[in-house]
């Protein structure tokens, strides 16, 4: 009999850790073997433990899964890691897979998908919805980067970051201090999302910034 796959989860929700590691518990070929409530907590105890496999997601206190993907796949490229989140796929899903992930499932999906996805990529394949699907053989096809669905699709995963914290009232002192990076950089980083957001000054990029994080609310 092989192994059961060692899954480890880093959510913010610990009401969701627990069922989900509940869930993992019920599979007979899985089992949960840590979590975590934050990126720097997380990198620490994945390093020690060295789970199979990781399910993170996106909005995470330090610094963004995106980042934690990153971070995770340079310390060991064999971990595996599945992203559960409530935030748009067409916005976030390509960012994930680039990053080293290799699934992309909704928070508002039932539960079997979770564990379909965790066997998926297992199996050595990626697993995201049909839409996620077509637009990256859309890309293989026509070659390059495809269309952007969303102006955001033009931001770096930093710049997209910076737009939340920028839209969830943060001022520009904090968010250096939260990404660990100096004021100067944080404001490189502000005139270069209103260059590619077409935005004529500060308060248009907070107006921009506040309805996007506004609108992804709603959409939770």
């Amino acid at each position: 009999m092989s192994a059961k796959t060692r899954i480890f989860i880093v959510d913010d929700h610990p009401l969701l850790r627990r069922g989900l590691a509940e869930l993992i518990n019920r599979e007979p070929d899985m089992v949960f073997c840590g979590e975590a409530e934050d990126s720097p907590s997380a990198l620490k105890m994945i390093s020690q433990i060295k789970p199979d496999l990781v399910i993170v997601d996106i909005s995470l206190k330090g610094y963004n899964g995106i980042e934690l993907i990153k971070n995770i796949k340079a310390f060991d490229s064999k971990i595996q890691i599945l992203v559960l989140s409530m935030h748009d796929e067409s916005i976030y899903a390509m960012r994930v897979l680039k990053a080293g992930a290799k699934a992309y499932v909704m928070k508002q999906e039932v539960v079997d998908k979770v564990m379909e996805a965790v066997r998926r990529i297992r199996a050595g394949k990626v697993f995201v919805s049909e839409r996620v699907a077509s637009r990256m053989l859309d890309q293989v096809v026509v070659g390059g980067d495809p269309a952007p669905d969303s102006p955001v699709d033009l931001l770096s995963d930093r710049e997209l970051e910076i737009v939340n914290m920028i839209g969830s009232g943060l001022p520009t002192r904090e968010i250096a201090g939260k990404l660990h990076i100096s004021i100067k950089t944080v404001e490189s980083h502000r005139a270069r999302i209103k260059e590619k957001l077409n935005l004529q000054n500060a308060i248009q990029l907070v107006q921009f910034c506040v309805r996007w994080v506004e609108e992804g609310a709603k959409a939770l």
